[in-house]
């Protein structure tokens, strides 16, 4: 029958009866057992169908069990088992009708395999063995068609030709595709014209407009409709949408925003700084917006650079050269930028490629100085000379006003100060004496400082190497201390020495051995120069004894081979000690001397008592004979000290109490050992005819009695040249430079007895207040007198 809204249809199998017969078993009973045989099944049944989606309110008939050995007595019971058995299937036990009571949905289970038996209710034991049937369930249009991915999405790019594939959908109905039309699936668009279609079969979109545009539209939404039944008249229905999106391809040139662009960069911008950037514009994204730039021409296309930053759209404009105001004020650039990534399906699109200027403005800065070399290096000996100018630096200052410039040495680079600078020359020189074995290098930095703006100060690296001079002498490597056995022969090596310079020579050290002079013609050793800047001490003789002597001092001249020649004597000390027959040292102690057993301790005594007397008389004797040679000075009216002793500065006057020693005058002869020195002047004692000539002393003009006293003091001078012994008794002392530096001059009468002229005296007035008494002295105030002296 046909059911009514929200009921299925339900076909109901009967039950057919098997055809033949079953034959009766028989039973035959065994000692201690008995068995059941089947001779001859005796029912058979067939397949069940039902129709799934059953909505009615009783269990649903599906068919009946029965066997030719049911007699209807109910002595048969029947019993149903397997899939859905007692759950969604049920049997009368008594009839074998079979009813369906949940309900069945071929698309959740489309068959049910289920096992049938008989059984004797009385002897409950089965009649029969176990029988399967199938229960199948029968399908019905209930399952509209699905898009189990859905939703889509699809890319295609843009300006895609008609019929390019966008994306191949698939719709699932869970119908019996065996049955009937159900699941047959028929597709169409219901959204997305006239852009795409769909084919009806496959379910393939495709383009169906040409020329997309992705920079008017770039996203779609498409409705796609699945119908079963064919797409006849009541078939069931699904959708799904499919988003498509239009991928980018270059289809459009890149473009600048102006035709000239002004940039300016002051000129002490380093190199490698940016001056600015520019971005050619592309309406394409990704890889088809990327851009190459490049300097086509223009007079700063050696100066500047341009590069493409990291997100390959802008371009970066650098410094590539240093910059200066003053030479080139400004620099114009043309410049490209181009796509990297070119589409050749679309060259009717282009160019891609665009062009631009660039003009670059330098800004004028106050620079510091620039010396005229980044570095400088100099060797110079390092027996160079105090105030020696070795090299001569050159900064000038780069601006337009040119201002001068004032040299510095920075002290943290000469913390030793070594050297000089000359303020506005350049000039280096030295101030301390150079000593390459102390520093090989001197690394110093000379600073350039603008006068009119100190802020602005430039830098130089001096790089002052230190040549080697031969100026230090060769000595021996270490402090030597040889041995030699007493049983040493004649011709045995005692030692070998070696010797270190502190000099560098470039060819290399060559040492020279010998013997000192004192020491040439040593009978116990003798020097051996290997000519490998080593030498071997060898004895020259055999018989050693440490009770002879312990202890040998051998001295040994070392010379170096460059020039000036170096040479230096070192004292090699040998002991003298005793060894075995190996030659092992053992001791070098010499053995203490036993006095003999006879001796007393009176005795003893009595001999160093002796020693002690001796000395007293020898000390008493030295006394004695030296004031036998003290002379004594008995008149002193022949006491004259008439000492010259001169001095070259301006004497200290009453306060001056260490000129020279009064001592001296005395006695004269110790005078060195026993006489204060003056501290701020050594004076030098000499021949007064050296100092004083005799036209000094006394001339024409003079009186008669300065005869007297020349001949007094030449009388003198004669003795005391004639006696070696005689110490000098005679002294005039003098201050040479007395009044040196002063507005007064020397005020010294000396050598001023011979003039004949009148001296002036005006002068004083003009020395001020303090020159007043003196001044009056000389009667210059009131009276021209004639001076008084």
């Amino acid at each position: 029958h046909k059911a009514g809204k929200g009921e299925s249809l339900a076909l109901l199998a009967l039950l057919s009866e098997a055809q033949g017969r079953m034959d009766r078993a028989k039973t035959e009973e065994e000692s201690g057992a008995g068995l059941l045989r089947r001779v001859k099944r005796g029912w058979v049944w067939n397949q069940f169908f039902v129709l799934e989606e059953y909505t009615g309110l009783e269990p649903l008939y599906i068919g009946k069990l029965h066997s030719d050995m049911d007699l209807g007595d109910g002595s048969i019971k029947y019993i149903l088992s397997g899939d859905g058995a007692g759950t969604t299937f049920t049997i009368d036990d008594s009839t074998g009708d079979i009813h369906a009571i949940k309900r069945l949905d071929r698309e959740v289970q489309a068959q049910y395999l289920l096992r049938a038996q008989a059984w004797n209710r009385q002897t409950d034991r089965p009649l029969e063995p176990e029988s399967e049937f199938i229960v199948k369930i029968q399908d019905i249009n209930d399952n509209e068609p699905k898009f189990l991915e859905g939703p889509y999405q699809a890319t295609i790019p843009e300006m895609s030709t008609i019929g390019t594939e966008v994306i191949r959908m698939t719709a699932t109905d869970a119908d019996d595709p065996t049955y009937g039309n159900s699941a047959r699936v028929v597709y169409s668009i219901l959204q997305g014209q006239p852009y795409f279609s769909v084919e009806p079969k496959t379910g393939v979109v495709r383009v169906s407009l040409a020329g997309m545009d992705r920079e008017v539209r770039e996203n779609y939404s498409v409705i796609i409709q699945a119908k079963d039944m064919g797409g006849q008249l009541g078939g069931l229905a699904g959708t799904t949408v499919v988003n498509i999106t239009l991928s980018d391809v270059n289809d459009n040139p890149p473009m600048f925003d102006q035709k000239l662009y002004q940039m300016s960069v002051p000129e002490s911008a380093p190199v490698s700084s940016v001056v600015g950037r520019i971005r050619a514009k592309d309406r394409d994204i990704g890889i088809n917006a990327e851009m190459r730039y490049s300097i086509i021409d223009g007079d700063g296309r050696d100066t500047f650079d341009i590069n493409t930053d990291p997100t390959n759209l802008f371009g970066i404009i650098t410094i590539k050269k240093p910059l200066n105001f003053e030479t080139k004020a400004s620099y114009t650039l043309k410049i490209e930028g181009a796509n990297t990534h070119v589409d050749h399906r679309f060259p009717d699109k282009g160019p891609f490629s665009h062009v631009t200027i660039v003009h670059v403005s330098v800004e004028d800065v106050d620079e510091p100085p620039e010396f005229s070399s980044a570095a400088y290096y100099i060797a110079v000996p390092e027996d160079t000379e105090i105030s020696t100018m070795f090299m001569t630096v050159s900064a000038r200052d780069p601006d337009a006003a040119n201002t001068s410039i004032r040299y510095s040495i920075e002290r943290n680079t000469d913390l030793g100060k070594y050297f000089y600078i000359d303020i506005t020359s350049g000039a280096l020189m030295t101030v301390l004496p150079l000593d390459r074995e102390e520093f090989s290098w001197h690394n110093i930095t000379v600073l350039a400082m603008e006068m009119n703006n100190p802020r602005m100060i430039g830098s130089v690296s001096v790089a002052v190497k230190i040549l080697d001079v031969n100026d230090n002498p060769p000595l021996l490597t270490q402090y030597f201390e040889a041995f030699v056995c007493e049983s040493a022969n004649a011709g045995q090596l005692i030692q070998t020495v070696t010797a270190v310079d502190a000099d560098d020579p470039l060819g290399g050290h060559h040492f020279y051995y010998s013997l000192a002079l004192e020491a040439a013609n040593n009978p116990n050793f003798t020097l051996r120069d290997n000519q490998d800047n080593t030498a071997w001490i060898l004895t020259r003789r055999g018989g050693w004894s440490q009770q002879d002597q312990s202890v040998y001092y051998l001295p040994i001249f070392i010379s170096d081979g460059e020039q000036p020649v170096q040479t230096s004597t070192s004292t090699l000390t040998i002991r003298v000690c005793s060894c075995d027959v190996e030659g092992n040292v053992m001791s070098c102690n010499a053995e203490a001397y036993h006095l003999p057993a006879s001796l007393s301790r009176g005795a003893l005594i009595a001999i160093l008592a002796c020693i002690f007397v001796l000395l007293v008389m020898v000390l008493l004797m030295l006394s004695l004979q030296s004031h036998h040679k003290k002379p004594y000075l008995h008149d002193e009216e022949d006491n004259v000290h008439e000492n010259i002793v001169r001095y070259d500065d301006e004497g200290g006057g009453e306060e001056d109490t260490e000129a020279f020693d009064i001592a001296a005058m005395w006695n004269p002869r110790e005078a060195h050992l026993v006489g204060k020195q003056r501290q701020d002047m050594l004076p030098e004692i000499e021949s007064l005819s050296r100092y004083v000539p005799l036209a000094s002393v006394g001339g024409p003009g003079c009186g008669g009695g300065d005869s007297n006293v020349q001949g007094y003091v030449l009388a003198k001078l004669l003795e005391t040249d004639l006696n070696p012994c005689a110490p000098p008794y005679d002294s005039l002392q003098t201050y040479a430079y007395e009044g040196e530096g002063s507005v007064a001059e020397s005020l010294s009468s000396l050598q001023s007895g011979c003039s004949n002229t009148d001296h002036e005296y005006d002068y004083l007035n003009d020395w001020g207040p303090r020159f007043k008494k003196l001044a009056e002295m000389y009667g210059v105030l009131e009276m021209n007198n004639p001076p008084m002296w």
